[in-house]
């Protein structure tokens, strides 16, 4: 495969994690491929280092119904049959590396590797406190990139955890920035940022309540540092929401809050998704005029993909038309 261009050079996309929440930003990710918006530098944790990495491999497939929460006959993806059959509340197993391999939901691997974009996910090492990076240099194929993933999205108390060369690592969420990745972008050298957010605007953490901490002392039993990022992600994800809020003021950050979020991280209902899903995809392309304005530099610049082209790429991934929205 040739090697693919990008046309947004000097902002970065982030995005943050939530869950299955991103069955809601799934359709903000989904536009910016629709509308054939590629960024040179995208970044994530949890549940947006899959957005990453499937945002990369610009397949409209993936990026939609990974997290739907559809499966094939017979396998189990989660609830508590799941956890009570020690695979997890979400079974990590079947949801990360397992559906690849089957070929349920598989990863473009060769335009993955085409594509110039630079990446980074995180992920916290639970038995030192460190926060880890990774980037394509450490992707020598797909199921070590999906792995990566599932590490970097891996809830204590939650998932299963999947050692990694001996270190046990954890969401990154529990790391630097508490959830918000923008420190990934800035030390990439980015000054302007696109953030997809999983949670409205306003949103503050609160903090933990004596049954939290309670629940944060069974999960982190004799992992300190882990039980210390617990108790104190709350404050650290508001100060670098603050942050972020500022640097939306001053220009240098788009952030796309969704207008409601009607799923929570833990939703496995199909239809809720899938709704939630319509709704993100229905605010990117009401919101695409804002996009372009900051990214491009008016409400109309950019890349206008013709509506035939749009209309045969999602019935390639969909195998329908029914979800085709074409921009006014």
């Amino acid at each position: 495969m040739d090697t693919l261009t990008n046309n947004i050079l000097d902002c970065a996309l982030v995005f943050e994690g939530g869950g299955y929440r991103a069955a809601y930003t799934a359709g903000i990710a989904r536009v910016l491929l629709e509308q054939q918006m590629y960024f040179d530098f995208v970044c994530g944790l949890s549940a947006g280092a899959s957005h990453t990495v499937d945002y990369v491999s610009r397949d409209l497939h993936r990026t939609r119904w990974a997290f739907m929460g559809h499966k094939p006959t017979g396998v189990q993806i989660g609830g508590i049959p799941s956890l009570v059959r020690g695979m997890g509340y979400f079974n990590a197993d079947y949801l990360y590396a397992g559906c690849v391999e089957d070929g349920y939901l598989p990863f473009d691997w060769d335009t993955f590797q085409a594509n110039p974009t630079r990446i980074r996910i995180q992920a916290f090492e639970r038995d030192s406190g460190r926060t880890l990076t990774f980037g394509k240099e450490d992707m020598p194929d797909v199921i070590t990139t999906i792995n990566l993933v599932r590490a970097s999205s891996t809830l204590p108390g939650m998932m299963k955890p999947l050692p990694m060369d001996g270190r046990v690592l954890l969401d990154g969420g529990l790391g630097h920035g508490a959830g918000i990745p923008l420190h990934m972008a800035e030390e990439a050298g980015y000054h302007k940022f696109f953030f997809v957010a999983t949670r409205p605007k306003g949103y503050r953490k609160m903090p933990p309540s004596k049954r939290d901490r309670m629940l944060y002392g069974v999960i982190a039993r004799d992992h300190p540092y882990l039980r210390h990022a617990l108790l104190t992600r709350w404050e650290r994800y508001n100060d670098e929401l603050g942050r972020m809020e500022r640097l939306a003021r001053e220009g240098r950050c788009l952030v796309v809050y969704p207008d409601e979020m009607p799923v929570q991280n833990s939703t496995l209902d199909t239809a809720r998704l899938e709704a939630a899903y319509d709704m993100g995809h229905a605010q990117g392309m009401r919101d695409l005029p804002q996009w372009r304005e900051f990214l491009f530099g008016a409400p109309d610049a950019g890349p206008h993909p013709d509506p035939a082209d749009i209309r045969e790429r999602i019935r390639r991934a969909d195998g329908n038309d029914d979800y085709i929205v074409l921009e006014p």
